[in-house]
């Protein structure tokens, strides 16, 4: 970044640092995460008292918030300067100077001192855990640099939300949550496949490693479905072993179909409809299976 570029960041008042934050940080896509970590938090009430615990569910959201700002700062600025040498990246903040890195910093510590404390307020295993799920966060910038399969370290991140869902409540491992988890991770490592194919001749020019990259577009879309296969497959297993009732079932029944839907509108020779995949059919899915988790739960006994 210029000096100039620098001095005019500096110069911009707090509200705009903050908005310019909030921006680079995408915090509106929160959406995909948060409903599993939900989903995992509300059944292990169940299990345990059949009450909803309205504090620990609000730290639930204040750790998932405060870590995932967190992760997208830090790949924001690991990935600055790739970011400004591929023309769909280049508008980002830290490369237009809308953002500074020291503010980028700032904005990435405080979301991690808010993560750490919400985790210490739920319970010790909790806090004693909060660092191994920021590893990851940290690793995966630097993944494209290592590996072609930068999304498994990306899907390794997002399997903890559901995870650390579940040790919110009951302070103890589950494995119930981690299939959850699994689940939520090969999902997201699946849809960021389909992501990576708009960059493809970018990232081998610039020597971004990635699935489409390496193996080409069809072979990250066939990828893809298989990914989402097999997270319909751990769906199915999680709400076998958590004993769900008929509308969580009717909520994997529309996710299913969602995933259909997703990967007809996205084909190998056609990515026209990729943002759509993206953005709208998987942050339907997250919010369309919460909404049904949550309805069979009060269905079969929990108090709001």
């Amino acid at each position: 970044m210029s000096s100039a570029s620098a001095d005019a960041s500096a110069a911009l008042p707090q509200p705009g640092r903050t908005k310019a934050f909030l921006r680079l940080v995408m915090i509106e896509h929160s959406i995909f995460a948060l409903p599993f970590a939900y989903i995992a938090a509300l059944t292990a009430m169940f299990q345990t008292d059949r009450n909803i615990h309205w504090v620990r569910l609000l730290l639930v959201t204040v750790c998932m918030v405060g870590l995932r700002t967190f992760a997208m700062a830090v790949n924001r600025i690991i990935d600055r300067e790739i970011d400004a040498r591929n023309p769909r990246t280049a508008h980002r903040e830290l490369v237009t100077g809308a953002m500074s890195v020291k503010h980028a910093w700032t904005g990435a510590l405080i979301a991690l001192v808010v993560f750490l404390g919400s985790a210490a307020l739920l319970n010790p295993l909790c806090l004693a855990l909060a660092p191994v799920a920021v590893i990851p966060m940290v690793v995966y910038p630097y993944g494209k640099r290592f590996t072609n399969f930068p999304q498994a370290i990306l899907g390794l991140a997002q399997a903890m939300g559901p995870v650390g869902g579940w040790l919110a409540i009951t302070g103890e491992w589950s494995w119930d949550a981690v299939i959850l988890g699994l689940a939520v991770g090969i999902w997201i490592g699946g849809f960021d496949l389909i992501y990576a194919c708009q960059d493809v001749e970018t990232d081998r020019e610039t020597g971004v490693l990635s699935v489409p990259a390496r193996f080409g577009i069809p072979a990250a879309v066939w990828s893809a479905r298989v990914c989402h296969a097999l997270t319909t497959g751990l769906f199915v297993w999680y709400a076998l072993v958590t004993d769900a009732g008929a509308f969580f079932w009717l909520g994997l029944l529309i996710v299913a179909g969602a995933f259909v839907y997703e990967h007809r509108i996205v084909r190998p020779h056609d990515l026209s409809r990729l943002n759509r995949a993206f953005f709208s059919v998987n942050g339907f899915i997250g919010i369309a299976l919460f909404g049904c988790a949550l309805l069979d739960l009060v269905v079969r006994g929990l108090t709001v």
